[in-house]
């Protein structure tokens, strides 16, 4: 007689899914290479079968925050800090609060970048009215000398 599972994994919601390197690089829109980076710089954590990596959903969803960390302008030794604190086992208050603290600045970071870019913009623009007035200025020169058009 064959002892029963006191819990099948359906009930405990344990069922572990896995990736192959090609499934999250599609997912995520990244090289092989830049998963294997990750892996190098100890951000994910494979296990192995032969030559064959094996993600875990643990490894999806720490690849997912490693894509945000960085769109958002994280360095990897950052976000490497971060995944750590989720890593202990403290109640999760102290990775959180440093989590928030960490995403604060980087929103300080972030505005003061934005207001660098609008004022860079403004500047831009008024700089290509002025070489608009100046091309169309020398435009205005050639028709009266009769000369021909410059294609803008």
């Amino acid at each position: 007689m064959k002892p029963l599972d006191p819990m099948p994994p359906a009930e405990t919601g344990t069922i572990e899914t896995e990736y192959a390197i090609g499934e999250l690089a599609s997912e995520f829109d990244l090289t092989l290479r830049t998963l294997r980076f990750y892996e190098d710089k100890g951000l994910l954590r494979p296990r192995r079968v032969g030559l064959q990596r094996i993600y875990s959903r643990r490894d999806r969803a720490r690849l997912k925050l490693i894509v945000m960390g960085k769109k958002v302008g994280f360095s990897l030794q950052e976000i490497g800090e971060m995944l750590d604190l989720y890593d202990l086992k403290d109640g999760q208050a102290n990775q959180l609060q440093v989590a928030r603290d960490r995403f604060l600045e980087q929103i300080e970071l972030l505005e003061t970048q934005k207001q660098d870019i609008e004022q860079a913009i403004a500047e831009l623009e008024r700089t290509v009215e002025v070489v608009t007035g100046m091309l169309k200025a020398k435009q205005d020169k050639k028709d009266q000398q009769g000369e021909p058009a410059i294609a803008g």
